[in-house]
Parts: structure tokens; C-alpha cells; sequence
């Protein structure tokens, strides 16, 4: 671990606090650019639907990709390139001239995205001590919370005074400040052993999740089993199912896999991926609340957008209270507690339509669950259980679990909902769903090693004759 003082660590923390706030505003701030630029642009639903597609597959490929590079080449440079590639890709989609220049920006962006995250993770693991961990992702996590409550605020305001390709040029100046910093402050760490790159894993992890997004993307969610069937769809998902078994086998040969594999035989570490995966499922619910709160009460899109209030203020003062906490309690108790609070606010939200009070009841309920399940527990797992010389590759798991849920998310709400019309019923249904997954979610993690297992763990690691040093 690479020793700082507390004056560094806390500059530090503001850059990687900065670039994560970037790569979440622009989560925060696409959904309101959806509706406009499919204006803009002259597409259909199924192609707008694409803008947000091609971001998270290509999220998830810079995840794996940039998380091995920086394991590689070190923190620092990859961080930067991260954020210069998001900077590259936000240029691009403001001043895209039609649809396919806009979806070749939004791949860029995600490509860069899917490396901000992971890095930030594991330069944490690199400079601050077990201790402290907790706190700092907790701040990290807080990002989320705050880009959520800035995101429809800002979004708003720029499509009432400008146009939509402004929401994507504010990423500029984050952008540019975040590498100004990041070159005099983060530190150039990387394993004392340099490693090779798993070319043949990268190329069928991406041949995969291409197969995999387009399958679901052409899926009809009005007659989601009937459209399995078609020719547009069964061959995509037959594809990538064909092509898990040769990635395991790719990877498990590999010298320096993409993917670490054998970090899944600890409980802890498999446990974890499943809670980012749902955490990335309520996600994609989210997205669809205003489109609830729009059937149900026949407001606007923006006073809908700012109904998610209590969503992101509940995420916002959950996320560093809980990191907090963790230090102190351990993980197990505050994840049981956040995941049965947000599963119960999901549950609730099928009641809401009938109750604006119970709505807004519910909404702080998700979001205090959330706070924790969207970053600091998940990563608080994966940084005590994997080696150092794994923790980018760790981090990056958590992000690809994520994306994914965010993908089934999406296209289990949308196949739900328009089952029962798309109307009220049917997304409070599809909200009922992803409440039980969580439920579930939730008494699975009772599984979780306690505080006196997790401390035991962390001491070992850190003592451990065969750990890899790393060099500044």
C-alpha cells in the first residue's frame, strides 16, 4: 500500500470525488436528453433506445478493459485516460450530425466510463488503510446521490434555455479540471510485476456482450416469450449463451485473464457481484419513475424529474453515513438493513398511486437502500477480500455486474409494464418485481462473514508474506 498523509489523501479523494461526479451527472442527465434529441434526430423509440444501449455496452467493455490496464500500466495514466476518452466521447455526441456520429460518441463515452469507477475504487485500496476505507467510498458513493439531485435540476435548465447537446457539453470543463489535478495528485502506482494482456478474453468478452444487448435490445416487450422465438432475437441470445462456456475456458487458461475467475470461489466476492447486480437492476427501475408518476398524476417531465428528490437526498445522506458505519459494524448488518429498505420501498411504490405521501415515503426508502447497495457495500466487500494486485480487477466485477442488471433491469421493467399496458398497473407490477428480487437479495446476504471475520480477513491480507508491493 502506498503511504500518504492525510492532507494528500484528502486532495486525493476530491479528484477521484470529481471524475466519478462526471461519469454520474451524465447518468443523471441522459434520460432527460432521450425524449429531445429522439426529437431532434427523427428516431423511433427502438433507436432512441440505443443512445442509452451502446453506452452501457461499451461501459461494460472499458470496465474489464481499463480496469486490467491500470493493473498494468498503473492508476494514474489510466485514470486520465478514462476521462479523456468520456471528454472525447461528450465533444462528439454534442456535435454529432446525425444518429450513427451520435451513437459512435455515446460508445466513446462508455468505453472511457467504464474505467472511471473501478480505477477510483482501487487507488482507495491502494492509499488509504483498511480503517478508513469505509469512509472514503461512502464519500465515492455520495456522488451518486448528489449527481442524481444536481442531474434533473441541471437538465432542466439547460433544455429550457439552450438545447439538449448542451447536457452533454458541460461534461467539458469537469473533464478538463479532473486531469489538471489528476496528473499532480494521483499517484502513478501499479504492481511490481508487470503482466500481460489477455487479448483473446477481451475480444470474446466484447463479441458477447454485443450479442447479448443486441438480443435484448430487438426483444418486444409487449409479447416478451412469443418474441424469443423470432429471428431477430433467438440467435443473438443463443449466441452469447454459446459463447459463456468459451470465455470460462479462455479465461481459465489465460496467464492474466480479464476477468479474475477464481476471485468468485469466496462467498463474500460472488455475494457481492449478485448485490451490484441488483443494485444495477433497481437502477434501471428508477429510470421508469417518472414515466409512473406522468400516467398517474398527469404531470410534466420535469416536475416529475424533480418528484425523484426524495430518491437522491435519501442516497445523498445514506452513502457516507453508511460507509461510516460499516467501518464500525461491519458490512453484513448495514447491507441486510439497506437491501429489506429498499426492497420495501419498491413494494410500497404499488401502492403509491392512490397516496402521493406513501409515494414520497417509498422514494426515501429506495434511496437509503440504494445509497449503499449502488457503491460502498459492494465495493467495501471487494476490497477486503481480493489480493491488491487484483483490486482494479475486483472493482471492475462489481461495475460489470452492475451494468448488466442495469440491462435485465431495463428490459424486465419495460416487458412488465407493457404487459399490463404500460400504464400505472403495469409499472408499479414491474416495481413489485424488482422489490422481491432485492427481498431476496437481502436474505442471501445474511450469508455475509461478520465484523470480527471481515477484520480477521483484512489483517491477513495485509500481513501476508506473498503480497505484492506496489511502486510509485
Amino acid at each position: 500500500m502506498t503511504i500518504i498523509d492525510n492532507r494528500a489523501r484528502n486532495q486525493l479523494l476530491g479528484v477521484l470525488f470529481l471524475g466519478v461526479l462526471m461519469g454520474a451527472l451524465d447518468i443523471a442527465i441522459v434520460g432527460p436528453a432521450l425524449p429531445a434529441s429522439q426529437k431532434a434526430l427523427g428516431i423511433d423509440a427502438r433507436a432512441a433506445a440505443w443512445i442509452f444501449t451502446i453506452y452501457v455496452l461499451f461501459n461494460l467493455i472499458g470496465t474489464a478493459l481499463m480496469a486490467k490496464l491500470s493493473d498494468i500500466f498503473g492508476r494514474r495514466s489510466i485514470y486520465i485516460l478514462d476521462v479523456t476518452l468520456f471528454a472525447i466521447g461528450s465533444l462528439i455526441v454534442a456535435l454529432s450530425p446525425g444518429f450513427g456520429v451520435l451513437l459512435a460518441g455515446r460508445a466513446v463515452q462508455g468505453l472511457g466510463a467504464g474505467g472511471i469507477f473501478p480505477v477510483a475504487g482501487a487507488v482507495i485500496g491502494d492509499t488509504f488503510p483498511p480503517e478508513k476505507r469505509g469512509g472514503a467510498l461512502g464519500m465515492i458513493g455520495a456522488v451518486f446521490g448528489l449527481a442524481f439531485l444536481i442531474g434533473p435540476i441541471l437538465g432542466g435548465m439547460l433544455l429550457y434555455f439552450a438545447s439538449w447537446p448542451w447536457l452533454f457539453i458541460v461534461n467539458l470543463p469537469i473533464a478538463a479540471a479532473v486531469i489538471m489535478m489528476g496528473i499532480r495528485l494521483l499517484p502513478a502506482t501499479r504492481p511490481a510485476r508487470r503482466r500481460s494482456f489477455d487479448l483473446p478474453g477481451m475480444a470474446m468478452l466484447a463479441v458477447l456482450l454485443t450479442s447479448l444487448v443486441y438480443g435484448i435490445n430487438r426483444l418486444d416487450a409487449a409479447h416478451f416469450f412469443a418474441s424469443l422465438t423470432t429471428p431477430g432475437v433467438w440467435p443473438f441470445l443463443l449466441f452469447a449463451i454459446m459463447l459463456m462456456p468459451v470465455f470460462w475456458l479462455i479465461e481459465r487458461n489465460a496467464a492474466d485473464p480479464v476477468l479474475r475467475l477464481s476471485l468468485f470461489r469466496s462467498r463474500q466476492i460472488a455475494l457481492a457481484g449478485a448485490l451490484a447486480g441488483g443494485a444495477g437492476l433497481a437502477e434501471a427501475a428508477i429510470v421508469f419513475v417518472p414515466q409512473l408518476l406522468i400516467a398517474a398524476y398527469g404531470v410534466s417531465a420535469s416536475t416529475a424529474s424533480y418528484m425523484l428528490l426524495p430518491i437522491v437526498l435519501a442516497m445523498a445522506v445514506g452513502a457516507p453515513l453508511s460507509g461510516r458505519i460499516m467501518d464500525r459494524v461491519g458490512s453484513r448488518v448495514v447491507i441486510v438493513a439497506c437491501a429489506t429498505l429498499a426492497s420495501a420501498g419498491m413494494l410500497l411504490v404499488n401502492a403509491f398511486a392512490v397516496n402521493l405521501a406513501l409515494f414520497y415515503i417509498a422514494a426515501t426508502l429506495v434511496g437509503l437502500g440504494l445509497s449503499v447497495l449502488l457503491g460502498t457495500a459492494p465495493r467495501y466487500i471487494m476490497l477486503n477480500e481480493a489480493p491488491p494486485s487484483d483490486r482494479a480487477s475486483a472493482q471492475g466485477i462489481l461495475t460489470l455486474s452492475s451494468s448488466i442488471g442495469q440491462m435485465i433491469g431495463g428490459a424486465l421493467v419495460g416487458a412488465v409494464a407493457a404487459s399490463y399496458g404500460a400504464g400505472v398497473l403495469g409499472y408499479a407490477a414491474a416495481f413489485m418485481v424488482v422489490g422481491v428480487v432485492l427481498l431476496l437479495l437481502a436474505l442471501a446476504s445474511l450469508g455475509l462473514k461478520g465484523r470480527a471475520e471481515e477484520l480477521a480477513t483484512v489483517r491477513r491480507d495485509e500481513t501476508a508474506p506473498g503480497a505484492q508491493p506496489v511502486r510509485s
